[in-house]
């Protein structure tokens, strides 16, 4: 039997019942929902401050143990901001990877700064802190408390990792190399909601940390994300920032800086604050999923499922099969059996140093990230699947 048909018996017999129509990942409401949304619309408190608003950033902060939360418009937002608090600053570089999703990579072109594309690893797919420290050996030195480019003179101002599909990256190696090259350590952490890494939620290794809460998300506010972080300073700025840099006052319009209107609205603040409520129910049965998954996988031959390294939590968001070699040929034919077949299944995204955008930008050799390219695909991960 061809590996794509192995494949395809192998998600029939984790799916079962399911012929067709299934989605990669979709929001289940099954809780309070529809009660906090009507009291939205029932108070008249619909917009960027409401009760829910701040439920919510209380929410998280006792979900992720992070000693604040605040609640913005989407993940990208959040990222942005985040940059801004970390010191990055126009004509500044910002280390990133080149596998992960564009909104990375985009906030911080919002700075006007430069994405320096790093590769990854192939255990966690996240930014291999090992190479990092390498190629910064070749390209940078420390000139006080500034890690600089040798080759461009330009400040390296932060080094921003991102947790693909909810797996953690190496934070311990990676905090040690952002310590050592004086970079700002920020964590995209826009899929790894209940995430942890050796018993600590993602989010409170970086100096700031976003979150996302777009549809496809574990939970879903409709759009939203949140910015954590655990320095009361930068929870202070970050809160005057996202709300237009309004100074507090009972009528008066002062602003006293230039800020963004990032707020999360009260309506989608509701619906969060009921997703939040039933996170561990969400994450035990797509958990469920996972070891399904891994169950039929067992003895497909050329493939293997991504699974969690030793000290990882993770919240199994996406599942992803991973071929045992790089084939690019494979990889779209794996997509066509399944999607032919109404199984909807996506590959990573396209790495960011080949869009037009940032093909200029410096960057490492990639050679992991990009055989990741050519070996892996998602598969249906909602948690409602757990069910069948």
């Amino acid at each position: 039997m061809s590996l794509p048909d192995q494949v395809l018996a192998a998600v029939r017999a984790a799916l079962p019942g399911s012929d067709g129509g299934v989605a990669l990942h979709e929001p289940e409401f099954r809780g309070q929902e529809w009660t906090y949304l009507k009291d939205c619309l029932d108070t008249g408190w619909v917009s960027s401050v409401g009760a829910y608003v701040d439920r919510i950033e209380r929410d998280l902060e006792r979900i992720t143990g992070a000693a604040h939360a605040i609640a913005t418009s989407n993940g990208t937002a959040a990222l942005d901001i985040c940059l801004r608090l970390a010191g990055v600053q126009a004509g500044d570089e910002v280390l990133v990877p080149s596998l992960t999703f564009v909104a990375t990579a985009n906030a911080v072109a919002y700075q006007g700064a430069t994405p320096h594309f790093v590769d990854s690893e192939a255990v966690t797919l996240g930014v291999d802190p090992v190479r990092l420290e390498a190629h910064l050996r070749e390209t940078a030195r420390v000139d006080g408390d500034v890690c600089v480019n040798t080759r461009t003179a330009t400040p390296i101002r932060a080094l921003m990792v991102m947790h693909v599909f909810g797996h953690p990256c190496d934070l311990d190696g990676l905090a040690e190399v952002a310590a050592r090259w004086k970079l700002a350590l920020v964590e995209d952490a826009a899929e790894g909601l209940g995430s942890r890494w050796n018993g600590r939620h993602l989010g409170n290794v970086g100096r700031v940390s976003a979150l996302s809460f777009n549809g496809n998300k574990i939970v879903t506010t409709g759009g939203g994300g949140a910015i954590l972080t655990n320095d009361p300073d930068l929870a202070r700025r970050a809160k005057h920032l996202t709300t237009t840099a309004r100074l507090p006052h009972k009528w008066s319009f002062v602003h006293d800086e230039v800020g963004w209107n990032y707020r999360m609205p009260n309506l989608n603040a509701a619906l969060g604050c009921a997703q939040l409520e039933r996170l561990p129910d969400m994450i035990a049965r797509k958990t469920l999923l996972a070891q399904r998954y891994a169950e039929v996988f067992r003895d497909v031959e050329g493939a293997r499922l991504l699974t969690a390294r030793l000290g990882a939590e993770v919240n199994h968001w996406l599942n992803a099969l991973i071929l045992d070699r790089p084939d690019m040929a494979m990889r779209d034919a794996l997509l066509e059996t399944l999607n032919g077949e109404g199984f909807m299944a996506r590959p990573l995204w396209t790495l960011m140093h080949r869009l037009p955008m940032y093909a200029a930008c410096p960057r490492d050799a990639l050679p992991v990230a990009e055989a990741l390219e050519a070996s892996v695909i998602n598969l249906p991960s909602s948690a409602k699947l757990a069910d069948v």
